[in-house]
């Protein structure tokens, strides 16, 4: 698939079909996250693939109940690694610039799952402590957003975006 083809694609998901994604395809798709930019180069993150249904199931309660977290059948969870980035930008680089570097790789997991012609959804909306736990309490590891990845068991139409007009801004 295309670039921009992807990119015009790519929706949230929150249905899935009961089918489970291949390892290859697992595989091709953190390869592709694992080559995202970040800050410096020191990819200050960790990505915990959960595929294991009783924990999906913990990660949907801890995500306010958001249902399709247990239904599709990998959830990846993206950290961020503060200590990692502090090392070298100081305070900046532990409270942002970590933070930046999770959802880059994030950004790119869900392109990369578009375009092995999968889909996936975004969580943002989760108990910090409960997800924390559920992946074994890493020490020093913020979670930052969980990922769904599975097939699609719907078709969704593009949303609405708001007019370039409206969030462009030139200075010439």
């Amino acid at each position: 698939m295309e670039f921009f083809d992807v990119v015009q694609s790519r929706h949230s998901i929150r249905s899935f079909v009961d089918k489970p994604v291949e390892p290859e395809k697992l595989h091709q798709l953190l390869e592709t996250t694992n080559r995202a930019p970040s800050g410096g180069n020191l990819q200050a993150y960790e990505i915990f693939v959960v595929r294991n249904p009783e924990r999906r199931a913990a990660l949907a309660r801890a995500s306010l109940g958001q249902a399709y977290v247990a239904s599709a059948p990998v959830a990846l969870v993206f950290c961020a690694d503060p200590s990692r980035s502090a090392t070298r930008y100081g305070d900046r680089g532990g409270r942002l610039y970590a933070i930046q570097d999770a959802t880059i790789a994030c950004t790119y997991a869900m392109l990369a799952a578009t375009a092995l012609g999968m889909a996936s959804v975004w969580i943002g909306a989760f108990s910090d402590q409960q997800v924390w736990q559920i992946i074994g309490s890493p020490e020093g590891l913020e979670p930052i957003a969980i990922l769904s990845v599975g097939y699609a068991a719907e078709q969704r139409e593009p949303s609405r975006r708001r007019a370039l007009d409206s969030i462009t801004h030139y200075l010439d």
